[in-house]
């Protein structure tokens, strides 16, 4: 068996049996814990609730509401050069939703950063309508942060005099990594000839770092190992030859992994779906149908509606990189009504660089709203990954709703727009 299936498998089972996973998976209708309050009131007494309800449960939101001490510059060193200060951009909170995952599993009340009015809104009425479904199944099916250098020959035959050496270095590759990184693993190798040139397409495990410095020092080393040692060197080579798919969408992320490659699906009764979107199912699915062929018509990479919602608002909240929202909004949606009416709806992320370490989770806010969801910290990522799906899928129902019903505009007029 492929090394790769079995560390899916692994993934997927976490030790239970695929009995035990199926029942994990499953919607589950305990009692729901409290909403957030007073969600649809700007007011600052409405805000000082929202806090204190948050506080009430254990949360330590100083920071967040602005009674932190401030950060002292040197800590920032690694995050920005030519520091002047912060850009405030207002978090809202949606919840709870219900996830029930491999590795998130509970009710979540999820901060979002956002400038954009009806937003909040929107994803709390997804989440709301995920929750009294039952919580949306969430599953990290597997993860490859990826990096691709470029070697240039002067002819095919040197060009293919190397690759022979490179493929048969590849467990010797292996451990080179392993000295460079406690959490760096080379666990795939994709060469690709043109002419000439050569590619190399690296697949990395990160652990719970989102890993690109990681796997560029990684592929540093291999590379300038691998050229000591082979048969023929090559005229010249670049750490990164745009194939990684690194802050683009691509092709070939699509259909493979960029990151963490997470599903999620739901199915929510008809009654719901008529009192909370005011559109039928049949409806829903109706207008998805319509998007498929507007977005095969517009040349998008994937079907979905609006992951990037959901995704930037998130990172901005978690300290996440944003410019990998580019590649990890790629993805998709699915759609369908089911012999008894009820309507399904699952989504799929082949590209989600996330990463509960390192980078921007340390700063202040960051570590926060990573707390509020349970995943700051070593073992986080998986849980994490899980739960942007989750929110992903809240944000695709709702707008399929809006859309639906024709309630899009009047929404956006309504929360969008200064009074």
């Amino acid at each position: 068996m492929n090394p790769r299936i079995k560390d899916v498998l692994a993934g997927i089972l976490a030790g239970a049996t695929p009995e035990e996973r199926a029942r994990n998976l499953a919607p589950h209708h305990d009692a729901l814990p409290p909403s957030i309050p007073a969600k649809d009131d700007d007011s600052r007494d409405a805000m000082e609730k929202r806090r204190a309800f948050l506080r009430e449960r254990g949360f330590k939101i100083d920071q967040l509401a602005g009674e932190g001490n401030e950060i002292a510059p040197e800590e920032l060193r690694a995050n920005i050069e030519s520091l002047i200060g912060f850009a405030r951009i207002p978090v809202g909170i949606i919840g709870p939703l219900r996830v029930n995952g491999v590795n998130a599993r509970g009710d979540f009340y999820v901060p979002l950063a956002t400038t954009e009015g009806a937003l909040v809104a929107s994803y709390q009425r997804g989440a709301k309508l995920i929750s009294m479904a039952g919580g949306c199944a969430t599953l990290c099916v597997v993860e490859s942060v990826l990096r691709a250098p470029g070697f240039v020959f002067n002819s095919l035959v040197e060009a293919g005099a190397f690759l022979v050496h490179v493929i048969s270095q590849f467990e010797a590759m292996q451990a080179r990594v392993s000295e460079t990184s406690r959490h760096a693993r080379l666990v795939q190798l994709d060469p690709i000839v043109s002419g000439k040139e050569v590619y190399l397409v690296f697949h990395y495990t990160t652990g719970d770092a989102a890993g690109q410095n990681m796997v560029t020092f990684a592929t540093n080393a291999l590379v300038t190992h691998l050229i000591e040692t082979a048969p023929v060197k090559p005229l010249t080579w670049f750490i990164e030859a745009n194939m990684s798919g690194d802050k683009k969408a691509t092709q070939l992320a699509f259909q493979g992994a960029r990151g963490k490659k997470v599903v999620a699906d739901v199915t929510i009764p008809r009654e719901l779906v008529v009192k909370y979107l005011h559109a039928e199912p049949e409806q829903i699915f109706r207008y998805w149908q319509l998007a498929i062929v507007g977005s095969l018509q517009s040349g998008s990479i994937g079907m979905q509606g609006h992951y990037a919602n959901a995704l930037a608002a998130l990172f901005i909240a978690c300290g996440q990189d944003v410019a990998c929202v580019s590649e990890a909004s790629v993805g998709l949606t699915r759609m369908d009504v089911t012999k008894s009416g009820d309507f399904y709806c699952s989504i799929s992320l082949p590209n989600l660089i996330v990463g509960t370490v390192g980078g921007g989770t340390h700063l202040p806010t960051a570590r926060e709203c990573l707390d509020l969801l349970g995943c700051f910290g070593p073992g986080g990522a998986k849980k994490f990954a899980e739960i942007c799906a989750a929110v992903v899928l809240s944000g695709e129902i709702s707008i399929a709703g809006a859309l639906a019903s024709g309630e899009f505009a009047s929404a956006h007029q309504a929360f969008g727009r200064k009074s």
